[in-house]
């Protein structure tokens, strides 16, 4: 938290932005949630419910980095077979990989408050390079003297690059899971230095 005197705000590049800082991500403004094809007709829809992040948001914006941590044992699609199953080493194999992580490795500028934010993604002990595409939404103060920003990012990934290769291929072509993912990140970040 800081004095209410202190700027929260900066201009750079026509954009209004946070002040440099340490930012986490706040539990109860955050989604990081997902997409993905079942039988081929239809979408499933999924989060987990236990992530957290650190935004390091330095003087150069451009030198700024990402490091987030998702518990994947919280995976939610409100069926609980299925969640049972996401957790299996035929999936995500949670008991052996209790977790999914991102660690930045660039920021590029590519238009007013879009961003592509480099990284390297790890599921199932297995790292892939991703481009996450960032839209900032904005940053203030809140009521409680807690300078924050918002944001929502966006990426699709192969989850068989990750070894999640369990499918079924079904009668009428195609199969059971699309290898595609969409991944989709709504926050909120709450400065803490």
């Amino acid at each position: 938290m800081t004095s209410s005197t202190a700027p929260v705000t900066r201009d750079w590049d026509g954009l209004t932005i946070p002040t440099a800082g340490t930012y986490l991500l706040d539990a109860a403004h955050k989604r990081v949630g997902f997409v993905a094809r079942h039988m081929m007709v239809s979408k499933v829809r999924g989060e987990f419910a236990d992530a957290s992040a650190t935004i390091t948001v330095a003087e150069d914006p451009m030198q700024s980095s990402v490091s987030a941590t998702i518990q994947a044992a919280t995976i939610n699609t409100n069926q609980a077979d299925r969640d049972a199953h996401l957790r299996s080493p035929e999936f995500l194999d949670a008991e052996a990989f209790p977790t999914l992580e991102f660690r930045s490795t660039a920021v590029k500028s590519r238009d007013g408050n879009e961003f592509v934010l480099s990284g390297e993604l790890t599921i199932k002990g297995v790292t892939r390079p991703v481009d996450l595409e960032v839209e900032f939404e904005g940053v203030g103060r809140s009521p409680f003297g807690q300078d924050i920003f918002g944001f929502s990012a966006s990426t699709e990934i192969d989850r068989e690059d990750f070894g999640l290769t369990w499918n079924v291929a079904l009668e009428t072509g195609g199969v059971l899971v699309g290898k595609k993912i969409k991944i989709e990140i709504e926050g909120e970040a709450v400065r803490q230095a």
